[in-house]
Protein backbone atom coordinates (compact mmCIF):
# COMPACT_ATOMS: atom_id res chain seq x y z
CA UNK A 1 0.00 0.00 0.00
CA UNK A 2 1.56 3.83 -0.85
CA UNK A 3 2.10 5.69 2.26
CA UNK A 4 0.61 8.82 1.41
CA UNK A 5 2.79 11.74 1.95
CA UNK A 6 -0.34 14.79 3.83
CA UNK A 7 -3.59 14.72 5.58
CA UNK A 8 -4.98 16.03 2.81
CA UNK A 9 -4.42 13.15 0.52
CA UNK A 10 -5.16 10.12 3.27
CA UNK A 11 -8.64 12.33 3.73
CA UNK A 12 -9.41 12.31 0.34
CA UNK A 13 -8.85 9.03 -0.63
CA UNK A 14 -10.71 8.19 2.40
CA UNK A 15 -13.64 10.21 0.96
CA UNK A 16 -13.59 9.03 -2.72
CA UNK A 17 -13.97 5.44 -1.03
CA UNK A 18 -17.06 6.45 -0.10
CA UNK A 19 -17.88 6.96 -3.43
CA UNK A 20 -19.00 10.81 -2.65
CA UNK A 21 -17.59 13.53 -4.69
CA UNK A 22 -16.31 16.72 -2.85
CA UNK A 23 -19.68 18.58 -3.14
CA UNK A 24 -21.73 15.58 -2.73
CA UNK A 25 -19.84 15.12 0.82
CA UNK A 26 -19.59 18.47 2.00
CA UNK A 27 -23.53 18.48 1.29
CA UNK A 28 -24.37 15.80 3.57
CA UNK A 29 -21.79 16.81 6.52
CA UNK A 30 -22.71 20.70 6.30
CA UNK A 31 -19.29 21.84 5.23
CA UNK A 32 -17.41 24.08 2.86
CA UNK A 33 -16.95 22.48 -0.39
CA UNK A 34 -13.66 25.10 -0.95
CA UNK A 35 -12.12 24.74 2.28
CA UNK A 36 -12.58 21.55 2.54
CA UNK A 37 -10.45 21.39 -1.29
CA UNK A 38 -8.12 23.67 0.08
CA UNK A 39 -7.33 20.64 2.97
CA UNK A 40 -7.45 18.38 0.80
CA UNK A 41 -5.02 19.84 -1.78
CA UNK A 42 -2.75 20.91 1.23
CA UNK A 43 -3.09 24.25 0.75
CA UNK A 44 -5.48 24.81 4.21
CA UNK A 45 -3.48 23.12 7.17
CA UNK A 46 -5.74 19.98 9.18
CA UNK A 47 -7.61 21.02 12.19
CA UNK A 48 -5.67 20.25 15.55
CA UNK A 49 -8.51 20.52 17.81
CA UNK A 50 -9.26 17.15 18.91
CA UNK A 51 -13.10 17.04 19.05
CA UNK A 52 -12.97 18.12 14.99
CA UNK A 53 -11.07 15.60 14.04
CA UNK A 54 -12.81 12.76 15.77
CA UNK A 55 -15.89 14.31 13.90
CA UNK A 56 -13.81 14.29 10.57
CA UNK A 57 -12.98 10.67 11.36
CA UNK A 58 -16.57 9.79 11.82
CA UNK A 59 -17.75 11.50 8.55
CA UNK A 60 -14.86 9.52 6.59
CA UNK A 61 -16.01 5.75 8.50
CA UNK A 62 -12.55 5.53 9.76
CA UNK A 63 -13.13 3.14 13.10
CA UNK A 64 -11.55 4.80 16.55
CA UNK A 65 -8.09 2.41 17.37
CA UNK A 66 -7.48 1.06 13.38
CA UNK A 67 -4.52 2.00 11.62
CA UNK A 68 -6.05 4.06 10.01
CA UNK A 69 -7.65 5.75 12.94
CA UNK A 70 -3.86 7.06 14.08
CA UNK A 71 -2.33 7.28 10.63
CA UNK A 72 -5.04 10.40 10.45
CA UNK A 73 -4.11 11.44 13.87
CA UNK A 74 -0.52 11.19 13.43
CA UNK A 75 -0.71 12.84 9.72
CA UNK A 76 -2.74 15.77 11.40
CA UNK A 77 -0.19 16.67 14.62
CA UNK A 78 2.55 15.78 11.94
CA UNK A 79 1.23 18.90 9.81
CA UNK A 80 1.91 21.23 12.49
CA UNK A 81 5.41 19.40 13.75
CA UNK A 82 3.80 18.24 16.39
CA UNK A 83 3.93 15.04 18.15
CA UNK A 84 0.57 12.78 18.62
CA UNK A 85 -1.69 13.64 21.54
CA UNK A 86 -1.55 9.79 23.00
CA UNK A 87 2.57 9.93 22.51
CA UNK A 88 2.98 12.70 24.48
CA UNK A 89 0.72 11.23 27.21
CA UNK A 90 3.15 8.45 27.44
CA UNK A 91 5.80 9.60 29.84
CA UNK A 92 7.63 6.03 29.16
CA UNK A 93 7.78 7.04 25.15
CA UNK A 94 8.74 10.98 25.67
CA UNK A 95 11.56 9.26 27.71
CA UNK A 96 13.33 8.14 24.76
CA UNK A 97 12.55 10.41 22.13
CA UNK A 98 15.77 11.86 22.75
CA UNK A 99 17.55 8.63 21.28
CA UNK A 100 15.15 7.96 18.57
CA UNK A 101 16.00 12.17 17.28
CA UNK A 102 19.81 11.35 17.90
CA UNK A 103 19.38 8.01 16.04
CA UNK A 104 17.44 9.82 12.80
CA UNK A 105 19.80 12.49 12.52
CA UNK A 106 23.06 10.31 12.52
CA UNK A 107 21.44 8.10 9.86
CA UNK A 108 18.95 7.31 7.42
CA UNK A 109 16.81 4.37 8.45
CA UNK A 110 15.34 1.70 5.98
CA UNK A 111 11.34 1.06 6.45
CA UNK A 112 12.39 -2.16 8.44
CA UNK A 113 14.86 -0.33 10.92
CA UNK A 114 12.49 2.26 11.32
CA UNK A 115 9.86 -0.29 12.42
CA UNK A 116 12.40 -2.15 14.24
CA UNK A 117 13.64 1.06 16.37
CA UNK A 118 9.43 1.76 16.47
CA UNK A 119 9.14 -1.60 18.26
CA UNK A 120 12.38 -0.41 21.03
CA UNK A 121 11.17 2.38 22.02
CA UNK A 122 7.54 1.38 22.76
CA UNK A 123 9.48 -1.56 24.75
CA UNK A 124 8.12 -4.39 22.72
Amino acid sequence: MKTLASFGEFFKTKRQALGLTLREFCLKHKLDPGNLSRLERGLLPPPQDRKVLEQYAEYIEIKRGTGNWYTFFDLAAAAKGRLPDDLLEDEEVLAKLPLVFRTLRGKRLTEKQLAELVKKVRGK
